[in-house]
């Protein structure tokens, strides 16, 4: 069975489209990259550092897949483990102390489910990022740029701007991962991408994200420029608002409303 939805999460995991070194290159001037989470290591799946925005010094933290074979296994193919989150998280401080925005770009299937990484705290660590994001005293902006998969998306996206690219999917789980659960048969995972809404479309329907990003340009320069004025003017709001956190604080709150 083949769907829409399902057709859109084939092209979010497509092995040739942008990466988040790549908006990096494409948005940002000087990115100087910072390692570690000074507790334990530094994951590869996770880069971030300081760059500038024009002339705007920010905080870039991005999920990386890798474009080739090599690359993907080195960066466990997006999946990031406890030191990667805390990592994030330590240059999101940063960037608070020093009164920098912060800009995300999210591409992950989910968090590393390994041993070691259980061991080493992926739930909290996890958990501590979406509490400490939602009272960060600095504007935060996440972009999904493909994958957005359950909480090792979520632990990089609880902003005040949330964007999704036109062919990038947000979901609580995969669609195989769903129809194994809920039919015992991964090969139900198009029907299971319909049920789980996970598009840009039903994002911004659901009030998830703020807007979509069209991807009809995605090959010119026009592309990453279009998108870097918009993280700017946003910023430039952002940055003079006093209720920052009060707002949000209630769009997630808001999720799930009916009435």
């Amino acid at each position: 069975m083949s769907t829409e939805a399902y057709e859109i999460v084939k092209k979010a995991r497509s092995s040739g489209r942008y990466t988040g070194i790549d908006f990096i290159k494409g948005i940002f001037n000087h990115f100087f990259e910072l390692h570690g989470d000074r507790r334990y290591a530094d994951d590869s799946a996770v880069i971030g550092g300081v760059a500038y925005l024009d002339n705007m010094p920010v905080t870039v933290i991005a999920i990386e897949k890798g474009h080739n074979a090599r690359e993907r296994m080195q960066r466990l193919f997006g999946a990031p483990n406890p030191e990667g989150y805390r990592k994030a998280l330590r240059l999101m401080k940063q960037a608070e102390k020093f009164k920098r925005p912060v800009i995300c770009f999210v591409d992950t299937s989910g968090a590393y489910c390994g041993i070691g990484a259980e061991e080493r705290g992926q739930g909290l660590a996890i958990a501590e990022n979406l509490c400490e994001m939602m009272t960060l005293k600095t504007p935060v902006i996440s972009v999904l740029i493909g994958e957005g998969g359950s909480g090792g998306a979520l632990a990089l996206s609880v902003a005040d701007r949330v964007y999704m690219l036109e062919n990038a999917v947000y979901s609580v789980i995969s669609p195989e991962g769903c129809a194994s659960i809920l039919w015992k048969d991964s090969s139900r995972a198009a029907e299971a991408a319909e049920c789980l809404r996970l598009t840009a479309k039903d994002a911004l329907k659901l009030g998830v994200i703020e807007g979509i990003v069209s991807e009809s340009n995605m090959d010119t320069p026009e592309f990453f420029s279009g998108l870097k004025d918009k993280l700017a003017a946003d910023i430039k709001t952002l940055r003079a608002d006093r209720q920052l956190l009060d707002k949000r604080y209630n769009r997630f709150r808001a999720f799930g409303r009916t009435e």
